[in-house]
């Protein structure tokens, strides 16, 4: 039995259910901002940043955009906000404010 989501309600057994932790296409996560599960957000501050790169690598959700061999600002709608880009900038230009 396939169920639509608009079919399913409180009264849909979870045996008539789809399986989850499956993905069914690739390539899905571009399309789904995760950026909202953010507590925190970084701050990049430009006059520090000496464009090493450093924490692009780092970054889990590949949320430092690169762009000409030089990084952009934090695709927010991707960074959920885990501080990793703090912690490997060298030189103190990523910190992180409490909030979206």
């Amino acid at each position: 039995m396939s169920l639509k989501v608009k079919d399913i309600n409180e009264q849909t057994r979870w045996q008539d259910l789809h399986m989850g932790l499956h993905v069914y296409e690739p390539a899905t996560s571009k399309t789904f901002d995760t950026g909202e599960w953010r507590t925190n957000t970084p701050v990049l501050d430009m006059e520090k940043c000496r464009q090493c790169l450093l924490c692009v690598p780092y970054c889990p959700d590949s949320s430092i955009p690169v762009k000409d061999g030089k990084r952009g600002e934090f695709d927010l709608g991707h960074c959920k906000g885990c501080g990793i880009c703090v912690s490997a900038c060298p030189f103190g230009a990523i910190t992180m404010k409490e909030g979206k």
